[in-house]
């Protein structure tokens, strides 16, 4: 049965990125909105605790544990408490590694995997949303076609985490009616990138739109080779990834509202006094909770290997309603104070506004 606290191992890890979440992420949030910038030293000390390397074989230079989406959604819950731009910056890598410690092959593991066991960070990225107002991940517009003894790859994609410098990107693309994954080496010819993406959120993540026109690669770098990849079961891992994000999102502005209804005083008395301050704050709770709790479960059927498509979907559309929810309320609690950028309530809703799409953006 699903267990409700964390085993020691994975509590050890959680106070472990709290703690950096706070005296690191924490204190560089509003600077790294501001400049679109994140301070180096912040991504490799995460580099330093070993998140991505942890997951990787020993043969290819990991640490060869357990590839754990419970432990995974821990840990992206507490970084994106301290911060999302930095977390989806952070745990970025996971976007190539994850497929290819799944189901790559052997031959794919020994060429992709070791850069990422390196002393310093190393990024791959992956290629999922596409430009379209009917974007469905089940059936995409960008199209992978056997020629010649190779795979060609045409179609465009967009909000493409740090893809000018991500080797490999995994690229997912329409085969014969399947949605497969691609494994497409940085400076490969046929691929086009624009500038940097403008957001309203996520402002210090660099994003792109990729266009690939008549991009050849190998038939060796479909992922799995001939057998190919469960794109249903990635994609579960990427919902529960974002689900926990936003339940971090939801959670810092919950705990920042609530402390500041808790001194401001107004009338003689704090505004948490008052019942209708009182009563949002305990719904934001309650939603916070509930989510957490159903991506728990998600992730733990992805751990048992189980079918976590259902589980997986309900969670991550509930969490891109309830962050987004509760970041408003926030705001609300603040009243004038939430407009103005020196509180990060308005940076936690810009945020969280766009969980409903970072489709395929994370990864745990």
């Amino acid at each position: 049965m699903i267990s409700f606290s964390p085993n020691e191992e994975q509590q050890m890890m959680v106070n472990l990125v709290r703690q950096f979440a706070a005296d690191e992420m924490r204190k560089a949030y509003h600077q790294t909105d501001e400049t679109g910038q994140i301070p180096d030293h912040i991504i490799d000390t995460a580099w330093d605790m070993g998140f991505i390397s942890s997951c990787i074989p020993a043969a290819q230079g990991g640490l060869g544990e357990e590839n754990s989406a419970v432990t995974g959604t821990l840990i992206a819950e507490e970084l994106a408490w301290g911060d999302l731009s930095m977390t989806m910056k952070i745990l970025a890598p996971y976007l190539s590694v994850i497929p290819i410690v799944e189901m790559g092959t052997p031959e794919q593991k020994q060429k992709y995997l070791p850069p990422f066991c390196q002393a310093k960070y190393h990024t791959g990225t992956a290629a999922l949303l596409e430009p379209r107002f009917d974007f469905d991940a089940g059936s995409l517009n960008t199209i992978a076609v056997r020629r010649n003894g190779s795979y060609v790859l045409n179609g465009r994609k967009c909000f493409v985490p740090l893809a000018d410098e991500a080797n490999p990107i995994v690229v997912y693309a329409g085969e014969t009616g399947n949605t497969q994954a691609f494994l497409v080496d940085k400076g490969t010819a046929g691929i086009s990138m624009s500038e940097r993406e403008k957001n309203m959120g996520i402002k210090a993540l660099p994003t792109f739109e990729v266009t690939f026109n008549d991009c050849t690669i190998p038939v060796a770098d479909r992922l799995g080779g001939k057998d190919g990849c469960s794109f249903s079961r990635l994609h579960n891992r990427s919902r529960v990834a974002l689900s926990a994000m936003a339940v971090g999102v939801a959670r810092a502005a919950f705990e920042y509202s609530r402390d500041y209804a808790k001194t401001r005083i107004a009338f003689g008395e704090p505004i948490a006094s008052r019942q209708a301050i009182a009563f949002m704050l305990a719904d934001m709770a309650i939603e916070i909770d509930a989510t957490r709790f159903m991506n728990w479960e998600a992730a733990w059927k992805i751990d048992r290997k189980e079918d976590a498509q259902k589980e997986s979907s309900l969670v991550k559309n509930y969490a891109d309603d309830m962050s987004l929810m509760v970041t408003d309320r926030a705001v609300q609690i603040l009243g004038g104070h939430g407009y103005i950028r020196e509180h990060p309530v308005e940076l936690w809703l810009r945020n969280a506004r766009g969980f409903a799409i970072f489709d395929g953006m994370a990864m745990v």
